[in-house]
């Protein structure tokens, strides 16, 4: 039995008439008399009977009529969801994003559920130094990361530009500053996360450090300003952080931290998207395209709510081989 069996039999059984039915699924009456001969002797159940002329369900018919419609309808939503599929409308997105950029990654989810609102999406806090692996391991699909991919297996483009900010405890004498120079900074303890956390990150800080002839004492932390342990060791005055992002600091330490800008032409961090460079699906080529399309508009985030919405493109972009840096 094929499913155009079913469709036979379901035209046939709604007319109540081979010459209608075969008219309607625009076949000639003979073929489709065969066809409901065929299914018949298939099942080894009579489905019609005629009458005075005219054509009725059997008992086994009309049960078999409510069967048949409900395969079909199945079938029907399994081709449908396998178009979706290819267009990349259905299927999940696992995205990771490193400290910082939660705000971001939200805005992309947000526009990308507008063009896509059956795609599914799950969620990771991946330090940016770990996404590689993590793509590698398919742990991720879509990876933000301050700085670009690790791995010669592992795909990037840079997104956006963030501007480094300083954040110092509201008691240290610089708090009332409404910015900072790196030269400030000459006697304070720069608390430095270890450089497989964000190795992009951690590079910039020495490179900025050395630019401008300075020798800090330098702590090394596994800790960040965002974990509640790393805000709590800057609220203790032990040293303060380089930071990128919105709102750098835990929440639990707002109101005993200060954040100030970093007025330095190099104290930049370059944001990008990363993925597998061998990706085919449909679904996450998509994201990465709606994170290009919305990100790479605007040369630094300033106000997230000021971004343009991006149309749905009309096919799933092709991947474009790109040297890793």
């Amino acid at each position: 039995m094929e499913l155009h069996h079913l469709r036979y039999f379901v035209a046939v059984a709604e007319d109540l008439s081979v010459t209608k039915a075969a008219k309607r699924l625009g076949m000639a009456q003979p073929p489709l008399s065969r066809q409901i001969r065929s299914l018949e002797n298939e099942l080894a159940v009579q489905l019609f009977e005629r009458r005075s002329g005219k054509l009725f369900l059997t008992d086994a018919g009309a049960r078999f009529l409510g069967a048949a419609r409900l395969v079909l309808e199945q079938a029907a939503a399994a081709i449908e969801i396998a178009r979706q599929s290819k267009k990349g409308e259905l299927g999940t997105v696992r995205v990771g994003f490193g400290k910082g950029l939660g705000d971001v990654v939200s805005l992309v989810i947000n526009q990308h559920m507008r063009l896509y609102p059956d795609i599914e999406f799950d969620f990771r806090d991946i330090l940016s130094g770990h996404q590689s692996e993590a793509l590698q391991g398919r742990k991720i699909d879509v990876g933000f990361s301050h700085g670009p991919a690790t791995s010669l297996e592992v795909a990037s483009e840079r997104l956006f530009r963030e501007s480094l900010s300083v954040v110092l405890p509201r008691t240290n004498p610089l708090a009332k500053r409404r910015h900072l120079r790196l030269k400030d900074l000459r006697n304070e303890t720069l608390l430095l996360i270890e450089r497989s956390i964000s190795p992009n990150f951690h590079d910039l800080a020495l490179t900025l450090c050395r630019n401008a002839g300075l020798s800090p004492r330098i702590v090394l932390t596994e800790s960040t300003i965002y974990d509640e342990a790393g805000a709590m060791m800057t609220a203790s005055n032990k040293g303060i952080f380089l930071a990128v992002g919105k709102n750098p600091t835990h929440p639990s330490f707002a109101d005993r931290l200060t954040v100030l800008p970093l007025r330095e032409p190099q104290a930049v961090i370059e944001v990008h998207s990363t993925w597998r460079r061998d990706e085919t699906s449909p679904t996450i080529l998509n994201f990465i395209q709606t994170a290009k399309s919305l990100l790479q508009n605007v040369r630094r985030v300033q106000d997230m709510r000021n971004f343009p919405r991006i149309a749905k493109p009309t096919l799933a972009p092709a991947t474009r081989k790109r040297r890793p840096r």
